[in-house]
């Protein structure tokens, strides 16, 4: 009889070793937070400032549309640039978590926002070790990754989204959110007149491609799916920003969220960027808004 190989435990697993960048950023790449059978170890790359901690940390998630995209990315807007986003942040003050997660075409929903949850449970585990500051970690992601990063916020106690990849145990509360640019109600964007879905004419839309269905013909799903279902007056506080001219993501859906979480006694600040359409296109530059976004997470860690 042969055997089944046992897979590896990211919750004891020796971390990979790290490396130190312009002697201030040290990096720990392709650390595996979890393993789900079947599917690719889902993994992480953590930038911390060097030097004394713990520091705070920032659990970035990339964007695509839920089905394209990986944690070495951060927008179009920021290619090529000098220093790049990991090295502000970590100048900043915070160790940053750039986190892949199952897409669409290898998953439906919930997992991803499973695979999230997982990340965040995994660096509380793991924080002396990383030198990490697990009370304060803000979500921050941009487009599909800004939509779980909402859900992160929204949905800490939540048995169907919080799921059981990887270490259970720790919470995957977060301390606030920051969020660019991302649906937050799946029902209303299926009903905006939507530009070319992934596959052209005729093809399922990116929501659908994520929920396995239409999102008015899976309406229970959807709104699980839909930050703006799980606003309460527990929420973190949030920094929202948008394109105004978003013609991908309308930018009517971060001003739902805003509506919702004002009526609820939640702090947020709305930044809709004039001019400015989906991953920022069409800004002049998008280096100030990621220095809004940084001082907002500055002003909620210590």
């Amino acid at each position: 009889m042969v055997s089944t190989p046992q897979l590896p435990d990211p919750a004891t697993a020796s971390l990979p070793e790290p490396r130190t960048r312009d002697d201030a950023t040290r990096i720990i790449s392709d650390a595996v937070y979890a393993v789900v059978p079947g599917y690719r170890p889902l993994a992480l790359d953590l930038y911390t400032p060097v030097g004394k901690g713990p520091f705070p940390v920032i659990v970035y998630l990339h964007g695509g549309g839920w089905r394209l995209g990986s944690r070495r990315e951060f927008g179009p807007a920021f290619d090529g640039l000098t220093p790049d986003p990991w090295t502000t942040l970590t100048r900043a003050g915070f160790a940053v978590a750039s986190v892949d997660y199952r897409l669409s075409g290898e998953a439906p929903f919930p997992a991803q926002v499973h695979d999230v949850k997982a990340a965040v449970r995994w660096l509380r585990h793991r924080h002396g070790e990383l030198n990490l500051d697990a009370e304060h970690i803000v979500a921050f992601g941009e487009s599909a990754g800004g939509h779980l990063a909402a859900l992160l916020g929204l949905t800490p106690d939540h048995a169907e989204l919080e799921g059981t990849v990887g270490v259970t145990g720790p919470s995957s509360r977060v301390t606030a959110v920051i969020d660019w640019y991302a649906p937050t109600d799946l029902l209303a964007l299926s009903r905006h007149t939507p530009p070319a879905p992934p596959g052209g004419a005729g093809q399922p839309s990116r929501e659908a491609l994520l929920l396995g269905n239409q999102a008015q013909q899976v309406p229970h799903l959807a709104r699980l799916a839909s930050p703006v279902a799980h606003v309460s007056a527990a929420a973190p506080p949030f920094h929202i920003a948008h394109g105004a001219d978003d013609r991908l993501v309308p930018s009517g859906q971060s001003q739902a969220l805003t509506t919702a979480l004002r009526s609820a006694g939640v702090p947020v600040d709305l930044h809709l960027v004039e001019g400015a359409g989906h991953l920022w296109t069409g800004a002049d530059d998008a280096t100030p808004l990621l220095d809004t976004a940084i001082k907002f997470a500055q002003s909620v860690t210590p």
